[in-house]
Formats: structure tokens, sequence, C-alpha cells
């Protein structure tokens, strides 16, 4: 079965998806939640999530230890590992993680994996900024969103 639990912060609701054992999918406000084919649910990893999601926004955690699982091509994962060595409150320009994994010039496919980062906050692609630290899409187009989580890591960057 697949589950969901959801969790009030300072952003707004956040969906955390899990089949159980792992994390699956991290939905940020504003996501259609119509389209998951699960039904809310009380596994321990979302309650664990949950904690861990207050905590991040009350300031109190700077990274998450939970178990999930990832999908995606070996550049995506290649990506996705280097996002997840990003410091709390630090922040990498795309061509820095194009070249972290390995393909310095696929600065545009950096953002495609970002993009297809089901695990926002959790696996930190709101730490990737452009090389002049402007910000540029996040979720979508929801830069206001990565504005909030780079400010409450206090993490330096260019307001558009």
């Amino acid at each position: 079965m697949i589950g969901f639990a959801q969790v009030y912060t300072s952003i707004g609701k956040i969906t955390i998806v899990s089949d159980g054992t792992d994390i699956l999918e991290v939905l940020l406000p504003g996501s259609d939640l119509s389209r998951l084919p699960c039904e809310e649910a009380d596994f321990p990893v979302l309650e664990k999530a949950k904690t861990q999601m207050k905590e991040y926004f009350e300031g109190r955690r700077t990274e998450f230890d939970l178990p999930f699982k990832s999908e995606g091509t070996p550049f995506q994962m290649r990506v996705w590992e280097a996002l997840k060595l990003i410091p709390y409150g630090s922040s990498l320009s795309y061509s820095q993680i194009a070249e972290k994994a390995g393909s310095p010039k696929a600065v545009r496919a950096v953002g495609q994996a970002n993009k297809n980062n089901k695990l926002p906050i959790i696996v930190p692609c709101h730490r990737v900024i452009g090389k002049n630290k402007s910000l540029t899409g996040y979720a979508g187009s929801k830069t206001d969103l990565k504005a909030a989580l780079l400010e409450l890591e206090k993490t330096e960057y260019k307001k558009a």
C-alpha cells in the first residue's frame, strides 16, 4: 500500500508519500494531490518524516535521516547524490553540480534533474542557484518557495 501524510509548515502544507518502508515523494504546497493513488496512512516512516520536516522548518534540523527511494537515469542519480552533499546554508551553481555529476557541460540537464527530483527539501535541489547567485525555477516556477527555503537556511542569493 502507498500512503501519505501531511505536515503544515511556514511555506504551507507539504505531503509526504511512502510505501511504508521508504519515502517515495515529497509534494510541495500547491501540488496536485488528485494524482496520488494512495490514502492517508500512519506508517512509522511517515511519522518520522513529519517530525523531521517540522524540525527543519523550526531551524532545529539541517539534514534528514530518512530511508527513501529515488528512480531516475544514471545522470539524474549522480545529480541527486551531488545535491545531498550541499551543506545546509550553502548553495552551488548549476554548472558546479554538472561538474560534480561528471558532466561539466550538462548545465541544462542539471535543471531537468532538479525538476524531476521527487524528494525536494530532503534532496535539497533548492540549494542550486544561478552562477550569479540568482534564483531560477524551482518545482515548476515556484521561485518564491525556493527563496523561502534559502531564507530559512540563511543562504545568500539575489532576489529577482
